[in-house]
């Protein structure tokens, strides 16, 4: 069951008069980008869409890259349309982690970066392993084992001209920051995804880079959210029509780290999920969390905003549910969510369940016939329908969320009291029903641009609009549309889907 809570000022569907004062956020997802411009003060946070463009990666002979000349086309497109509303006060870029671009030594980029689904990387966490023992590795990064981390897309790239002639690197909002500024540095937050940052220390690990092979010159200077990043080039301010003065604000720029910058949390014991193509599900602790029993199930530390730590883990998220609208959509059948999603709500309940996490289901590909593939490997029947393939993806999703949180709970020694869904999966209200359902705490779900808030806001408080983490949510619980859902009460039936698929938590 589910109710609206109100704002009590304009949200984020509010328009903009000409030349207002706003800051910009640049907001890359792995699927789109957005340019959008928000305004804050007392009681006050708006958002409006400047532009949004397509984010398509490349299959070349023997990669998958992401067109990152696209992107930073479509970034100073954006920037240029702000330049004709808005007043930028200053702009601030976010992006999805561990992808990055080589420099060489005169500062041009050695080919699009890699795209993190690369197949290039399989095996190679082994071959990392060998040299740092993987309880030595998480005991330095505190960071979970993921196979396409930059620790281990570095160790594929091991030996490559590419990387014999890299200078730098710099993890995708770093370089375009560097194309818009001219200069370099690392944003902390993006930087503590890579497996070569010191979780305790919050700092490059030399010593890490140093037995891996990897060149400790490669990595710029740290940089933390709200620091100044330079001011535009030249040639930007000419491209965009903005003042060359414009200044660029470092964010929080792993674009998870702005999103639960911006949940609404009005008081401890919360527990967010940031869903979209992943879902990211976990605490925000002021102390890491590295232990043999966390480093077992799979949980990270990546810093977030103030020094804090996002204790979290992946899980695969809405990626089944838009590979398999894909697949649908290419095969010439209706892929409509809106209907598909009215029908899944009417179909049987656990009929067929799996567990996102597989590494089957990580690629782009027929991720239907995967789902009845695993289904059938495991002794289900598969889905017989297309809505019930869907409401298989989201109980499925639901149930990791489950385990998650209960799992994040346990380590960190958390009561959680109240789940923070935040994100495009926010606006999916079975999905937000059956996570409340699952877990058995009540969800509150929005704000859906809440990656593009937390950028905002950060750029905000550096020009003393708003104060600590704690204003900056209540102000976003005070401004944004939130829709509260409260557990049904079928607590044996989750627990018994649970234990069939292995996501007791």
């Amino acid at each position: 069951m589910s109710h609206t809570e109100s704002p009590t000022s304009s949200g984020s569907s509010a328009s903009s008069s000409p030349a207002s004062s706003a800051f910009v956020a640049v907001d890359l997802g792995a699927t789109s980008g957005r340019v959008m411009a928000g305004r804050v003060g007392r009681g006050t946070l708006d958002l409006s869409e400047v532009h949004r463009f397509p984010n398509r990666p490349v299959r070349l002979p023997g990669s998958l890259r992401w067109d990152v000349l696209a992107l930073y086309q479509g970034v100073l497109d954006g920037l240029g349309r702000a330049a004709r509303t808005y007043d930028v006060a200053s702009i601030g870029i976010d992006s999805w982690a561990v992808d990055y671009g080589l420099l060489d030594a005169d500062g041009q980029l050695l080919g699009n970066p890699y795209h993190y689904r690369d197949i290039r990387t399989e095996g190679v966490d082994e071959r990392v392993r060998n040299t740092v023992p993987a309880a030595e590795l998480y005991g330095i990064t505190g960071l979970q084992h993921l196979p396409f981390n930059t620790v281990f897309q570095l160790a594929a790239a091991s030996g490559s001209a590419q990387l014999a002639a890299a200078r730098t690197l710099l993890m995708i909002p770093d370089l375009l920051t560097h194309w818009l500024t001219g200069s370099v540095g690392a944003e902390a937050t993006n930087a503590s995804t890579t497996g070569l940052f010191d979780a305790r220390a919050g700092g490059w690990s030399p010593e890490l880079m140093d037995r891996l092979g990897i060149d400790r010159r490669l990595f710029p200077p740290i940089r933390r959210p709200g620091d100044a990043a330079g001011t535009l080039l030249p040639y930007v301010a000419a491209e965009t029509g903005l003042p060359q003065s414009t200044p660029v604000t470092a964010v929080a720029s792993h674009d998870t780290a702005s999103a639960v910058a911006a949940v609404p949390a009005t008081g401890p014991g919360f527990a967010y999920l940031s869903c979209g193509t992943w879902s990211l599900a976990g605490l925000e602790l002021e102390q890491p969390v590295i232990t043999e029993a966390s480093r077992a199930a799979n949980f990270t530390n990546e810093l977030g905003l103030d020094g804090s730590y996002r204790f979290l883990r992946n899980v695969m998220g809405l990626w089944l549910l838009s590979e398999s609208l894909r697949a649908w959509a290419d095969r010439g059948l209706p892929a409509e969510l809106g209907p598909l999603m009215e029908q899944a709500a009417k179909s049987r309940p656990f009929a067929a369940l799996v567990d996102p996490d597989d590494p089957v289901f990580l690629a782009p590909g027929d991720m239907p016939g995967r789902i009845a593939a695993y289904c059938e490997r495991t002794g289900q029947r598969p889905p017989t329908d297309r809505a019930a393939t869907v409401r298989c993806i989201v109980e499925s999703l639901a149930l990791a969320h489950r385990a998650a949180l209960r799992t994040a709970a346990e380590l960190s020694g958390t009561d959680i009291r109240v789940v923070h869904l935040v994100g495009g999966g926010s606006r999916n209200e079975l999905l937000c029903q059956l996570t409340s359902d699952a877990t058995g705490l009540p969800v509150v779900a929005g704000p859906s641009e809440a990656t593009a808030l937390g950028n905002i806001l950060v750029q905000a408080r550096t020009r003393g609009l708003v104060g600590d983490r704690t204003e900056m949510r209540r102000l976003v619980a005070r401004t944004q549309h939130l829709r509260r859902y409260e557990p049904a009460g079928n607590a044996r039936a989750w627990s018994s889907a649970a234990a069939r698929v292995g996501l007791d938590g």
